[in-house]
């Protein structure tokens, strides 16, 4: 027998696939000094490690140096729901927008198609990350959400996508799949996967390390300037310099009002024998939500949990980030009401674990990635937590821009997008609380009266 895993409870803790993913939290040794790379990579959450991994499969003499303030997956990467679907924060109209028609369906194609690469690396890699395909199902449980799923089925055969992308079903069909108390019908889209993404995230990570890649952990960085990231312990210089920092963003110097870090909270229940899930459905794990303003998002895990999370959680004045904001009992009290709700089954389960964790959300809800190659700077992010796949299609296309590649992929509408700045403080602070105050008032207005409500109509223009 091997020697037993080297354990920190300080990270086991952050949640339920900190605690149950096996590798050892031991960090890897930070900085040792000032060094040079070819490229330096700010961050080793899902954007940097996928960047690593391709930029050192494409290229192997690259020097590589990964950063990270903690350890590999503190972060969102090792922290979601552990969805690896196709959204992506920012709509098709507003994709046209900033390109064409033609234009933002490629970049549709692209995010669909990854859920498919993760799937194909983490297998390549030998990374069991519990992962199972199974798709999207989002309940319609009142009129007005109904309303609603129908007329994304709609708006879906405008820009031409299929059943094949989106279908709605009725009643029975969707019952068949979720057993969501009121369901009025849903609507359906295989293109997702559950899984683990803290196995994944971790795998990831010493894969990058077999392929040459540097890692350097609890090495944090103050400042990234062209061509240069200095941190706690030295500096890199670096011919590239990317930032993969996600919803830490606001603690790099300057960086503020890039990117603003909203929680998201999630809790999960023990497992659960099989004559609560034949109640229940997911036969295929499929992942579920339903057509709510504020979002909630749920899976089955491989051991047979029920994960369910959530927004909701206040923004802090000034972005801060502090490891109390993972945890806001009112809030995880709540999810577990809507899980109950959602299914009546589940009254008195226990919970075994709850955790929270920021994630990035940009001005305009659009994720960008981009390279200016004057200053050697690039950048991805902005999922507004969509990003277990996102990040791989930043991967890919971060490697192609620092190579110099015209690619399909550097051609997407994302590329080179900026997002605006956030306002000023207390205007930002204001703002957000009130939009999130707003989409819970909405919801509670729509089950009562059960039509559309008047608040997010009023609202919703407002925050994009």
């Amino acid at each position: 027998m091997g020697c037993p895993l080297s354990r920190d409870p300080h990270y086991e803790r952050l949640s339920l696939w900190h605690d149950t993913v096996d590798t050892d939290w031991s960090p890897r040794p930070p900085l040792p000094g000032d060094v040079e790379a070819d490229v330096a990579i700010v961050g080793a959450g899902f954007t940097g490690l996928w960047t690593a991994h391709y930029l050192a499969e494409a290229d192997p003499t690259l020097r590589i140096v990964v950063l990270e303030a903690e350890t590999a997956g503190f972060g969102a990467s090792g922290r979601n729901g552990g969805w690896c679907s196709a959204l992506f924060p920012a709509s098709l109209p507003t994709l046209a927008g900033y390109a064409d028609r033609g234009a933002a369906l490629a970049q549709h194609r692209a995010v669909r198609a990854t859920v498919d690469e993760v799937v194909r690396v983490a297998t390549a890699e030998g990374i069991d990350a519990q992962v199972s395909k199974g798709g999207t199902i989002t309940l319609a449980r009142s009129r007005a959400q109904w309303s609603r799923a129908k007329a994304e089925v709609a708006e879906a055969r405008a820009w031409d996508r299929g059943d094949d992308d989106l279908r709605l079903l009725g009643r029975q069909e969707a019952t068949e799949i979720l057993h969501g108390s009121n369901t009025r019908g849903a609507t359906y889209t295989p293109d997702c996967a559950a899984l683990h993404p803290a196995r994944l995230v971790r795998g990831l990570a010493s894969a990058v390390e077999r392929r040459g890649v540097t890692i350097h952990e609890q090495t944090r960085v103050t400042a990234i300037e062209p061509r240069l990231a200095r941190t706690e312990h030295g500096t890199v210089r670096a011919r590239t310099v990317l930032r993969a920092t996600e919803g830490y963003t606001a603690t790099l110097a300057g960086e503020r009002r890039t990117m603003v870090p909203v929680y998201s909270l999630i809790i999960a229940t023990e497992p659960l024998p099989a004559e609560v899930w034949d109640e229940i459905g997911l036969a295929r794990r499929e992942t579920f939500t339903d057509h709510r303003h504020l979002i909630v998002y749920g899976q089955r895990t491989a051991d047979d949990r029920l994960v369910f999370g959530g927004r909701g959680a206040p923004y802090h004045l000034g972005s801060r980030i502090k490891p109390e904001y993972d945890r806001d009992e009112k809030v995880f009290a709540r999810l577990y009401a809507t899980l109950v709700d959602l299914f009546p089954v589940l009254r008195g389960t226990r919970v075994t674990h709850a955790w929270g964790g920021a994630l990035g959300i940009p001005r305009d809800w659009c994720a960008s990635v981009g390279l200016d190659r004057a200053t050697g700077l690039g950048w991805a992010g902005g999922y507004v937590g969509d990003g277990v796949s996102t990040t791989n299609l930043a991967g890919r296309t971060l490697r192609d821009l620092v190579l110099g590649r015209d690619t399909e992929l550097t051609r997407l509408p994302w590329v080179g997008h900026r997002s605006p700045g956030w306002e000023r403080e207390p205007l930002r602070w204001l703002g957000i609380n009130a939009g999130l105050r707003a989409m819970t008032l909405a919801d509670a207005e729509e089950s009562v009266t059960r039509m559309p409500s008047l608040v997010a109509r009023t609202v919703a223009p407002l925050l994009g």
